[in-house]
């Protein structure tokens, strides 16, 4: 495994982050080759393999979710959180505790504090982000918000998600700004929508003012990412953050 993405952002040295992309595992098409989603129809040996490959770059094995496009945030550092639980956030205040989502073209964004005490790996896709799951997880993490920092990675960007008009009103209920990250698509009532924007628009709705990463597209580079929309049967990459 020789190609992941390491976040660029002024996180505290005990702060470790990495970002996988599709490179370096032993799955086969349309899974090839590093796919670490254990729920999209490839071979579970080949997963198996691919986790493993992760997990030598890892302190431990990272608290995997059953992530189902909603709000809830899970402490992966409660006694009970041995097995996947339903969410799509997970936090941490204890080193050696791997927080982690699996995405292919939502949005992942990491947490931190300046402190080095708390982290916290989101799952954005548009219904989370829509619910309001960067509150939720900024208000289970209990940390100062003027505190935190984030980092946006790969994701699908604003020229290939097209989205319905219910989506568009999702978030413009919510915010009014957030219409500056909605523009027409063909056919009409279609909307291309830009998740990056609509995120950082959380983030400092919610006192995040140090954003970092963003923009670069899962869906317009197919050797190095997974995209779901770009092509339906595919696998899954993880962003992770830990504490040392």
């Amino acid at each position: 495994m020789n190609d992941w993405i390491t976040p660029d952002w002024p996180a505290p040295p005990n702060v470790k982050a990495l970002f996988t992309t599709r490179n370096g595992g032993v799955s086969h098409a349309p899974y090839a080759s590093l796919n670490l989603g254990d729920h999209v129809g490839d071979d579970t040996g080949a997963v198996e393999q691919n986790r493993a490959l992760l997990r030598r770059l890892l302190p431990a094995e990272p608290r995997w979710l059953n992530q189902v496009h909603g709000t809830n945030t899970i402490s992966i550092d409660r006694n009970d959180c041995t097995s996947p639980s339903c969410g799509d956030a997970a936090f941490s205040q204890r080193s050696d505790h791997v927080c982690a989502i699996l995405v292919a073209d939502c949005l992942p964004i990491l947490l931190c504090d300046q402190e080095g005490t708390a982290v916290s790996a989101l799952h954005g896709g548009w219904r989370g982000l829509a619910g309001g799951i960067v509150e939720e997880t900024i208000s289970a993490m209990r940390t100062d918000p003027a505190s935190l920092m984030a980092w946006l990675g790969p994701a699908i960007g604003p020229a290939h998600f097209e989205v319905g008009e219910e989506v568009r009103l999702a978030f413009t209920r919510r915010d009014e700004k957030a219409v500056l990250a909605f523009r027409p698509a063909s056919p009409e009532g279609k909307w291309y929508a830009d998740l990056f924007l609509l995120a950082r628009q959380q983030l400092k709705n919610a006192g995040i003012t140090q954003v970092y990463g963003g923009g670069q597209c899962t869906f317009s580079d197919p050797a190095r990412y997974f995209s779901y929309r770009r092509d339906g049967s595919t696998g899954r990459m993880a962003a992770l953050i830990w504490l040392v």
